[in-house]
Formats: C-alpha cells, structure tokens, sequence
C-alpha cells in the first residue's frame, strides 16, 4: 500500500516535472483528456501539475487495500463477502503496483534519486517494520514476537518489494522483453518453495510483472481504458467476476491471492504454480483495467488523499491489528449483514483520515524524513549553485 511511493516520463511523451510523493509512488502526473493535456504541455513548461486521475486512483485503491482487512476477520461466516473479498485482492494491488511501476520508467538510480529512494522507501521500512512488532508486544502482551529487518511483517512487504523493483528498474529497461521476463520469475517463484521468507521474496517476485508492466506503459494505455466504452463493459465484466467468485469461493484456496506461497507450500501440484501466475496476471489485468475505467479523471473531494496514501497503508494496520489482538471482530453482530457494512464503512472513513494532511503532518519525520545530514552534497549542484552565485555577483558589479 501501500504507500511509502519522482521523476517520470520518457523523452518521446513529455511529462511534468519530478516531485516525489509521500507513498513511495512518485507524484502522479499524466495527461488524461484534452484538458489535462493541456495541464501537460503547461508542465513541460515549467509548472508543477498532478493529475487527479492518478491520485483518484490511489486514494480508492488505499481504500479497498483497507477494507479488506477489515473484512479478513469476519468474512469466514459470509459467502458473500468471502466472494467480495476474493474479488477485490485480484486488483486492488496489482493497480496500485502498476501506477509505481508506470512512475518508476525514469528512475536511473541518480544520487537524487537514490536520496529520495532510501527517505521514502527504505526510512519507512525500518521504522514500521520496528513499530509493528513493538505495537504487537505491547497490545498482545507477547514478549515473544521478534524484530526482524529480513522478514517483512504484515503490510511492511510493500515497502521491501518496492525498494527492490525500484533498484531492478535499470535492468527492465535495458533488456529486450521486460514483460516476459518478469513473468518468467514469477512462474519460477511459484514452484520455488525454498525461497523462504527473507524479504518476502516470493511476494516480491510474484507481483514483479505489475511492476514491470507499469514500467513498459505509457499515458495513452492509461487513455485507453479510460472511455466511455470500457466503463460500459466494466459493469458486465465486474458482474461476472462476482458470479465466478461465488462459484470459486468453496473451491479455490484464497491463499492464491496474496502472491506469498510456492504452489507446493499451498498443496498443489508443483505446475498448478505457473498456470496460476498467468491465469490470476490475467484476470487481475482485466479487473484493474475496469477499475481504471471507472477511476474519476476530475479533481474529486479526496483527490489530495491520493498524496497520503502511504500514510494510510501503514498506519490503518495497527487498528486492524488492534481490532484482531484484542477480540473487537468477535462480536456476534458484526457477522451479520448490517454488521459487514459497519466494518466496511468504519474502515473507508478511518483510512481517509488517516490520509489527510494533519496526519501526515504529524508523521512526516517517520514517512518523509528530510536527512540531508545524511547525505553527501551532490557535487554538480553545489557547482551550479557556486556559478550563479558568481553569476550574480558579475552582475551586480556591471549595473554598478
């Protein structure tokens, strides 16, 4: 989510001007219409214009990414929302992965760039991935939970895989077909049980062709779902995906849809793995498409959000976690229909607050810290900085 997510852009479409955003995507700039064209040829020029498309997108994406762990603890007793449930973990990831892939085609691994990986990225990791197992000690009262940097606990996996696609993105770019290769892995990954769990590697390498897709795209793929068209073929495609749901619901393992499992530690054949991994690219690319189609291009009430995003994919877990230690989805009412809505509309409020920006100002020291005590002064800066200055001073001798 999640958000923790910069340059972007390719020399063939201009896009605006990188600015990195609090969730580790970078900041989301792409022309959408003739106006935000038009919004793009401005930056180009020089000003700095997100896109509300973008934005909008994160934000309702942040938002299933919440309401589905809401609906983890109580969905054992609703084939119904077992059904939405299933159907929601089949794009809403793989969206929000794709747009950090499609922001990530110019990172080049620049020391400014690197600066802005580790701050937005790595900072957050270590920060959460401490918080998480401490907030757990305490609220559980179990000593025993460990502090571990190499295994990625709860929704910190985010952050692990999107520092480590973001150092590959160099290679994607320079070799010949990204896309395939990138589902090669994934398919190796999935009959690959001894990979083990350090950094989440079979997570990472699961949702790798997101990423590597995001990375090959350009503003008109995005154009393309984004007509009339497909928001009309959305609803009959969103239909079915609900009836399949409900028929796959008592016959499919829904540990398929968290991409963390080998296909053997899951108890199937070990080929079962690869047919998967291409089946679920598929249907998860047919979902996000209609999701994109049904993103609002304007600026809405939440489009803002879609800059905290980060700040509520790692902050809403401790209420659900909190909600899970100490037993508040026991409760007989909450399994019953208007209970199910309770959880889903609790937790879309909570994660909009959670995004708003007095949050994020409270949090910024842990999701953007500044560091430039850390950091080298980049060597090329610090020279153009010392020829204006003595640009400036030439000048103001000569008008003397």
């Amino acid at each position: 989510m999640t958000d923790s997510l910069r340059p972007h852009g390719n020399n063939r479409t201009p896009l605006p001007p990188t600015q990195q955003s609090a969730d580790g995507v970078p900041s989301p700039r792409s022309p959408q219409s003739k106006q935000a064209q038009g919004d793009a040829r401005a930056a180009s020029g020089g000003a700095k214009q997100r896109d509300a498309f973008f934005d909008n997108a994160k934000y309702l994406a942040i938002v299933l990414v919440a309401i589905g762990h809401a609906w983890e603890p109580i969905k054992g007793d609703s084939r119904t929302l077992e059904t939405m449930y299933t159907v929601v973990y089949t794009f809403h990831m793989p969206a929000f992965i794709i747009i950090s892939g499609f922001f990530s085609r110019s990172f080049d691994a620049s020391p400014g760039r690197l600066q802005r990986l580790i701050t937005g990225v790595a900072v957050p990791y270590i920060v959460f991935e401490t918080a998480y197992p401490l907030f757990k000690r305490w609220i559980d009262e179990d000593p025993s939970q460990e502090i571990s940097l190499l295994d990625p606990w709860y929704l910190t996996w985010f952050l692990c895989a999107l520092f480590i696609w973001r150092m590959t993105t160099p290679i994607w770019k320079m070799v010949r077909w990204p896309l395939p290769l990138a589902l090669g892995l994934a398919m190796l990954a999935t009959v690959s049980p001894e990979i083990g769990d350090d950094l989440d590697l079979q997570r990472v390498l699961q949702f790798l062709p997101y990423f590597v897709l995001g990375l090959c795209m350009k503003p008109e793929h995005f154009h393309m779902v984004r007509t009339r068209t497909m928001r009309i073929a959305a609803v009959p495609v969103g239909a079915v995906a609900l009836a399949f749901g409900w028929w796959a619901v008592p016959r499919m393992n829904t540990a398929w849809f968290y991409h963390r499992d080998a296909a053997q530690e899951l108890g199937a054949p070990w080929w079962a793995g690869p047919v998967m991994v291409l089946a679920m690219f598929g249907c998860s690319l047919l979902l996000t498409a209609c999701f994109f189609a049904w993103v609002p291009g304007r600026h809405m009430w939440f489009t803002a959000l879609g800059a905290g995003t980060l700040y509520g994919y790692l902050l809403h877990g401790f209420f659900v976690k909190a909600g899970d230690y100490q037993g508040w989805f026991e409760a007989a009412w909450l399994h019953r229909p208007l209970g199910e809505i309770f959880v889903t509309v609790v937790a879309a409020a909570g994660v909009t607050l959670l995004c708003t920006p007095p949050v994020q100002r409270v949090f910024r020291f842990a999701m953007e810290p500044r560091m430039e005590w850390a950091f080298k002064r980049d060597a090329g800066r610090l020279a153009r900085e010392r020829e204006k200055r003595e640009g400036a001073a030439a000048r103001e001798k000569v008008n003397a």
